[in-house]
């Protein structure tokens, strides 16, 4: 079976976990993700990671969705950060002391434990997004809401959460990249925060939960490394 779902319209990385993260045209996937994803995080004088929730591995800190990140010299490099108002900060973690009220906080590179909150892929389909902006009407709704690392152009009348049926699947993506579908994620009260241009809202979490058990995407694990470029097709295998 080779079955086309459809297209990769948008490529998306998080240098740095919980900030806004980068638009790419092509980008190396390895058995970790995408190069550079999630590779570096706030972190806490406990260990903890900052994100928009709190858990075992996770503190809440509010605002880190109004920052960005970026790889100014490619995924080999050292992320910059970047303000509210989209400009570098020269000194990553005095910023982020100031402007989480944190003195305990930096900047720290992935060690032994995984910065990624579940699998290292998250792909996203331009139908299921589409039931979320009829599910919320009035409220401002794309991509980054959800951060997936791929959105799929999807053709005209597939049915929203169509990512269920390629999960135990193995698709194949442009020539060379090969993941396997596991399961989706299960969404959490981040879905609603601000985030720069989008405004808070609790509606959307709402509507998932209502409707699908608060799942939303596919996650996959890398079964063979390569690259993906907007515009490779995405076919299950």
């Amino acid at each position: 079976m080779s079955e086309l779902i459809g297209t990769i319209e948008a490529i998306w990385r998080y240098p740095i976990k919980s900030t806004g993260g980068e638009r790419l045209q092509h980008a190396h996937v390895g058995t970790r993700g995408l190069a550079g994803d999630r590779l570096f995080a706030v972190r806490d004088a406990e260990g903890r990671l900052g994100s928009g929730k709190n858990t075992r591995r996770f503190r809440r800190m509010p605002g880190l969705l109004h920052l960005r990140s970026r790889y100014p010299d490619g995924p080999a490099g050292r992320p910059e950060l970047l303000d509210p108002h989209g400009a570098a900060v020269p000194d990553p973690d005095a910023y982020l002391r100031h402007y989480l009220g944190r003195d305990d906080v930096g900047l720290a590179r992935e060690e032994t434990v995984s910065h990624f909150d579940q699998l290292p892929l998250s792909v996203l389909t331009t139908a299921t997004l589409d039931w979320v902006r009829a599910a919320v009407p009035g409220v401002p709704v794309d991509e980054r809401r959800f951060r997936p690392n791929l959105v799929v152009r999807t053709p005209p009348g597939t049915r929203p959460f169509t990512e269920d049926d390629w999960l135990g699947y193995m698709a194949r993506i442009g020539d060379t990249l090969r993941v396997q579908f596991i399961r989706s994620s299960e969404r959490c009260a981040m879905t609603n925060e601000a985030q720069q241009d989008l405004p808070h809202s609790p509606l959307i979490l709402r509507a998932i939960a209502q409707s699908h058990d608060t799942r939303l995407d596919a996650l996959a694990t890398v079964a063979t490394p390569g690259p993906v470029n907007t515009g490779d097709a995405l076919r299950l295998t």
